[in-house]
């Protein structure tokens, strides 16, 4: 059995497009399902027109949100065996992606799938990039072993589209709480210690992606820093994240050429200047006064719990 999870806020311009691609994947899928929401209190019609479409609605509030609880609060309440993770800002491109997504399962010692993120139509170009190079179209299984290769992203996942074995999130405790991000790298990381495989699956796609300006790119690789720093074992497990960096930005600038976008080249230089002392003033957010932090990062409301 499936159980599809989506956390929202104020989805209503989403999730009516959403259920209805996901109606028609789960028919096709033909695997017995069921859809559970975990909304922060909406203001507008997401719980309604997710009712709608027949999906179990939890409602806490948006306060109580965490990237990692709540995905665990809502996994511990799904009685699938196979648990599928979406944001509400995704849209699933075909009928066949939950299809392609799931049949990996198979392998028992498969933990878990993520899929493709293709760019929505009006995405800038540094959008553009970084979904080329994050979701190829290149099928690739990672292994614990393969970190010596692929270092930190060997743990790479993202839950906009990503499908759990329950038996083996619960194996490793679930999503980590409190964490200002990356609850799924962490939980892939974890995965590949218990022996679990991550496969990527680029015939399972979704439209995902942001027109971040420079200052959000700023806020962005702040919070990524933040992380870091609070799971330095990461790092000391699966390698540095400069050498991953130092690939992005040749990767990105070869894009920008070999398309014929001069006039991003002076956006390019800022850009990537501005996410690398993001990063470091995020990796050395302690030593910084708390409204400089707060100022920094794109996750405001997270260092308030932080903070109390």
């Amino acid at each position: 059995m499936l159980s599809i999870i989506l956390p929202t806020y104020n989805a209503e311009k989403y999730i009516e497009r959403f259920l209805q691609r996901l109606s028609e994947n789960l028919k096709i899928c033909g695997e017995k399902s069921e859809i559970i929401v975990i909304d922060s209190s909406s203001t507008d019609d997401t719980v309604k027109l997710a009712k709608k479409f027949g999906a179990k609605v939890y409602v806490i509030p948006k306060k109580e949100f965490d990237h990692g609880g709540t995905r665990s609060y809502a996994a511990k309440l799904a009685t699938g065996d196979i648990l599928i993770f979406f944001t509400q800002d995704a849209l699933l491109f075909d009928d066949r992606s939950i299809s392609n997504l799931i049949l990996h399962f198979k392998e028992s010692s498969v933990g878990a799938v993520y899929g493709r993120q293709i760019c929505y139509e009006n995405t800038n170009p540094f959008g553009r990039h970084l979904r080329l190079f994050n979701y190829p179209e290149e099928f690739l299984v990672k292994k614990y072993k393969d970190k010596d290769k692929y270092g930190i992203k060997t743990a790479f996942m993202s839950n906009s589209f990503c499908a759990y074995r329950k038996s083996a999130l619960d194996k490793i405790g679930y999503f980590k709480e409190r964490l200002i991000m990356g609850e799924d790298t962490y939980a892939g990381a974890l995965l590949l210690k218990a022996g679990y495989k991550i496969i990527y699956e680029p015939k399972a796609i979704v439209f995902h992606s942001h027109n971040y300006n420079v200052f959000e790119e700023f806020r962005r690789y702040f919070d990524i820093g933040v992380f870091h720093n609070s799971e330095r074992w990461l790092l000391e497990e699966f390698g540095s994240a400069q050498g991953e960096g130092k690939r992005y930005i040749k990767s990105e600038l070869n894009f920008l050429i070999k398309n014929g976008l001069y006039q991003f080249l002076p956006e390019y230089i800022i850009r990537n200047f501005l996410k690398y002392a993001g990063y470091k003033l995020g990796m050395n957010y302690k030593i910084l006064p708390k409204f400089l932090v707060k100022k920094f990062s794109m996750h405001k409301s997270w260092w308030n719990k932080k903070y109390d």
